[in-house]
């Protein structure tokens, strides 16, 4: 399902590792590769990713006009952190080998642009969540602690529309995702945006957690109970408060774990 992104809607590449006026730190530019990576290979181990299809993308620090994005034809687990790209938001690639999926560019590219907000972009096909978005209803039924982290936090894009292989189909999700921090892809799968990697990873493992406990409620045959929404809207501020800190000692501790088990990924 993974397709190479190719002219017209790819210009010229560049691989001469100049970013221009306005270049970011290294050792910041380097973090964030490290973010990122880490976030690739935990995905990997969990189950979280699909052949060589899906895409992770993050701001370069200091830069609101160029992304990190993994490389066309690596699986997640095989991500490194100088294998990630860097590319403009009309496909140019200005650090690294080979050139990002068609529909990554063209989903990520354009959330970045319509959501200035949006630093880290993960979209993933992942099993418990993508269920969710096969089923009629709203996808998440905050019948469970963890699914509170979402509370108000969720939009479904109902309108699936193919591959996402021109602008026009990734400015249609885009549109669809608002303000919302987590999208629900019919069909598809789901996006998770946050202000930096470490809040998106955090997220999207909460989510897929959710997801497993409410399908397996479901499996059950007996009827849902949600959490009261006056309960569900206090918790999910509750947990809000401490979102920050927390989401960065977890991906922390991804990081630990994969140095110990995986360094390559720092490679």
């Amino acid at each position: 399902m993974a397709q190479p992104l190719s002219a017209p809607a790819a210009p010229a590449i560049h691989r001469d590792g100049r970013l221009g006026n306005g270049g970011p730190d290294a050792a910041a530019l380097r973090e964030a590769r490290l973010d990122l990576a880490a976030c690739f290979r935990m995905a990997a181990r969990l189950g979280l990713s699909e052949g060589i299809c899906n895409h992770f993308s993050l701001l370069v620090p200091g830069r609101s006009d160029l992304m990190l994005v993994n490389p066309y034809g690596l699986s997640f687990s095989e991500v490194t952190a100088s294998s990630l790209l860097v590319c403009d938001f009309a496909g140019n690639v200005l650090m690294g080998e080979g050139q990002p999926e068609a529909t990554a560019f063209f989903i990520h590219a354009r959330l970045h642009l319509r959501h200035p907000r949006a630093t880290a972009a993960f979209h993933t096909h992942m099993p418990e969540a993508t269920a969710l978005c096969m089923t009629e209803g709203p996808p998440l039924l905050f019948a469970n602690q963890v699914s509170l982290k979402f509370h108000g936090r969720v939009a479904v894009d109902e309108d699936y529309g193919g591959l996402a292989l021109d602008a026009a189909e990734g400015d249609r999700i885009a549109a669809a995702m608002g303000e919302a921090d987590i999208a629900f892809l019919r069909h598809h799968g789901v996006i998770v945006v946050g202000p930096d990697a470490a809040t998106a990873w955090d997220d999207l493992y909460y989510l897929e957690r959710a997801a497993e406990a409410q399908r397996l409620a479901m499996a059950s045959g007996r009827p849902i109970r949600p959490v009261h929404p006056a309960v569900a809207a206090r918790t999910a501020a509750q947990m809000r408060a401490e979102a920050s800190d927390s989401a960065r000692l977890h991906l922390d501790s991804v990081r630990r774990r994969l140095l110990r088990e995986e360094p390559d990924f720092a490679d």
